[in-house]
């Protein structure tokens, strides 16, 4: 292991537990990811003795300023690319009611079983007489080879501890496309309910990293089959199912949604173009309708989703920002190119999409080229060929009448400068009707067409202009 240590820091770390008669170890991630072969930054130092003092004594030695978290008994410092925080060795117990431990000196012993995964429980030694040894008390490295996420102690105690650490589990399981051990799926559906004493802040952090991974229906797969995407996230969990009526049966919304947000992510790392995807069809339940004759439909699901998804952010403790609200715009809009790849597509149908999804539409085409999940190839293979029509005749027309951020050619104000009225209802009706014409195809996306248009619809209404405005 000695080769995975040739970094200066080490070195320099184990001369100074050697001189403070220090045990240092290096643990967690760092040594996980020696194994998987993956490059970490982040170094977790464990010592057998106060882990804020010495950090305190490295940061002189290294030359590095050092940051303490008092409350939570760590310290860490830069030294170079590296973030590295120190820990003492500790043992930890814990109410019922609270993920927070109570924490005691330990052993390495008992710091290596406080840790939530066998495969983050490896540390080497970075002493001078045991200088990269391995300690593997759990068979870290037997769950590495057979990709499983298995606990150190009794996944029920673990899980019932830190509540957490069921949704870590999901997560490491997504992200290294591992399984996660029998025993511990068992536990989590036992101890589901106790995720109600973890922050929705804490949760959600996970969630993303589930959904960042580089397949995210593993993740998801895990949670609603242990339960906990019920009580997270419910409206998503309420997508499962198929129902049938006089032999007639509508998709599985549930694995559609896994399928459309796989595919998202083999074309984009956009955390909220991913969350696009799994929203995107989130009002199918409430809107599910049978009707004789023509079956299931989901009339209005994209208007009824897009008013969803400030409450279902807000659920999450997700941003109610401009990312929230670009979500919304292309769970509203989701629809429309789909609609466009079905039949004749008109000029005034794509600068009306251009015009509605603005910046966001190559968000919004990548997410309907995601939608299309037909196991029927030819009528995959038709769609997606549609698709092509449409993003061909979307950069024609937007080539030829600028309509993406689109700015009026006559603002308000030239239409009260030009009749002498104040703002009201004259100048709304006319900028109207003056976006409804560019739109049409009427006049082209000009100034001087629009202040034509603008004197010709005035004075359909009663207003003369006071001056010769251009």
């Amino acid at each position: 292991m000695k080769q995975h240590l040739q970094h200066s820091v080490f070195k320099k770390l184990g001369e100074l537990g050697d001189k403070l008669n220090t045990d240092v170890y290096v643990i967690g991630g760092f040594v996980r990811d020696i194994f998987l072969g993956r490059p970490s930054k982040d170094i977790d130092i464990l010592v057998l003795g106060n882990g804020i003092s010495f950090a305190e004594q490295a940061g002189t030695v290294l030359k590095s300023q050092v940051s303490v978290f008092k409350n939570f008994g760590t310290a860490m410092l830069r030294y170079g690319d590296l973030e590295i925080e120190f820990v003492g060795a500790r043992k930890e117990s814990y109410r019922s009611d609270s993920r927070k431990p109570i924490v005691e000196d330990g052993t390495l012993e008992d710091d290596q079983k406080r840790r939530d995964f066998a495969i983050n429980a490896m540390a080497l030694s970075l002493n001078s007489r045991s200088f990269g040894e391995l300690l593997d008390p759990f068979n870290g490295i037997e769950d590495l080879k057979n990709k499983r996420i298995k606990t150190p102690l009794n996944p029920s105690e673990t899980f019932s501890d830190d509540p957490l650490r069921m949704m870590r589990a999901i997560r490491f399981a997504s992200q290294l496309n591992f399984d996660v051990d029998n025993a511990a799926i068992e536990a989590i559906k036992t101890n589901k309910e106790r995720i109600s004493i973890v922050s929705k802040e804490r949760i959600t952090d996970e969630l993303n990293k589930i959904i960042l991974s580089a397949k995210p229906s593993i993740g998801f797969n895990f949670l609603f089959d242990t339960g906990l995407l019920h009580l997270i996230f419910p409206q998503m969990a309420a997508l499962f199912g198929v129902e049938y009526i006089n032999g007639k049966g509508h998709k599985d919304n549930f694995y559609h949604t896994l399928e459309v947000l796989d595919n998202i992510s083999e074309t984009s790392n956009d955390l909220w173009l991913r969350w696009a995807a799994i929203l995107h069809d989130i009002a199918k339940p409430p809107t599910k309708r049978f009707e004789p004759s023509h079956g299931w439909t989901f009339h209005g699901h994209e208007d009824k989703g897009a008013r969803m998804v400030p409450k279902i952010f807000a659920q999450l403790k997700l941003p109610l920002n401009e990312k929230m609200k670009f979500v919304q715009k292309l769970v509203q809009l989701h629809l429309r190119p789909i609609v466009l790849a079905q039949e004749v597509v008109t000029d005034s149908a794509v600068r009306r999409l251009l015009f509605d999804a603005d910046e966001d539409i190559e968000s919004l085409m990548l997410l309907c080229h995601a939608d299309v999940t037909t196991k029927n190839d030819y009528k995959k293979k038709k769609y997606r060929q549609n698709f092509e029509l449409v993003k061909q005749k979307l950069k024609d027309v937007e080539e030829r009448d600028k309509i993406r951020n689109w700015q009026p050619p006559v603002t308000g104000e030239d239409i009260m400068d030009t009749f002498g009225i104040p703002a009201g209802k004259e100048v709304g009706i006319i900028k109207n009707q003056i976006r409804e014409a560019i739109l049409e195809g009427e006049i082209k996306n000009s100034r001087e067409e629009a202040i034509n248009f603008m004197i010709r619809k005035a004075k359909e209404i009663g207003l003369e202009p006071i001056i010769n405005f251009r």
